[in-house]
């Protein structure tokens, strides 16, 4: 059964195009390909709501890493995925890999060696959890955050100054990346949308 679990893991890999990812992660050093792994772990767990790829992004390159945020995207859907997959077909640390071959025999020795340590130390914890992070199915807001601005000229006027509002919110996306969307409203459109989240409360109030 883990076998052939495992076996279907490996087909759904090529959808990474985990090739190339393995190559990525062979730029990574073994301790900060650890932290990462411990975030996604920490983030299969619930503990945290995602990776911020931003932030682990800039670490990795101020030490030397040549990577940009698209990459360790796709390094931490590859990982996410086989925690996930091992999670949920509950394999041992044997079984992950070699039930996941030459999946694992891609990637360089010393992210194989985070991967089956982390697993032999964590993957029970995983398991526990998996059930309820599979129903998350939509990104989950984590910060608010806005500010008042000035338009004051633009292509077909030299003079604007009306006053628009910028709001950037922070979602944790059921993959396990952190994204930030924005949104640029005039003071209307502003109104119109708090107008719909104090809907949005009044009807929370009756639950």
């Amino acid at each position: 059964m883990a076998g052939r679990a495992a076996r279907g893991g490996v087909r759904s890999l090529e959808a990474f195009d985990f090739g190339s990812t393995a190559d990525i992660i062979q730029l990574i050093p073994q301790d900060l390909f650890a932290e990462l792994c411990e975030r996604i772990i920490q983030h299969l767990n619930c503990q945290i709501p995602g990776v911020n790829t931003v932030e682990l992004c800039q670490k990795f390159q101020a030490a030397g890493v040549e990577m940009n945020v698209a990459d360790l995207a796709k390094i931490i859907n590859v990982v996410s995925f086989l925690f996930s997959t091992a999670a949920k077909n509950n394999l041992s640390v044997e079984e992950l890999s070699t039930g996941m071959g030459n999946a694992i025999n891609m990637l360089p020795k010393h992210a194989v060696q985070v991967i089956r340590h982390l697993w032999n130390e964590k993957g029970s914890s995983i398991s526990v959890s998996e059930d309820a992070r599979n129903m998350a199915t939509m990104g989950q807001v984590i910060d608010i955050q806005w500010k008042l601005g000035m338009a004051v000229s633009s292509d077909s006027c030299r003079s604007l100054k009306y006053p628009y509002i910028t709001i950037t919110l922070k979602v944790a996306q059921p993959s396990g990346q952190i994204m930030s969307k924005c949104l640029e409203m005039t003071i209307p459109q502003f109104q119109d949308f708090f107008r719909h989240f104090k809907d949005m409360a009044a009807v929370l109030e009756t639950v």
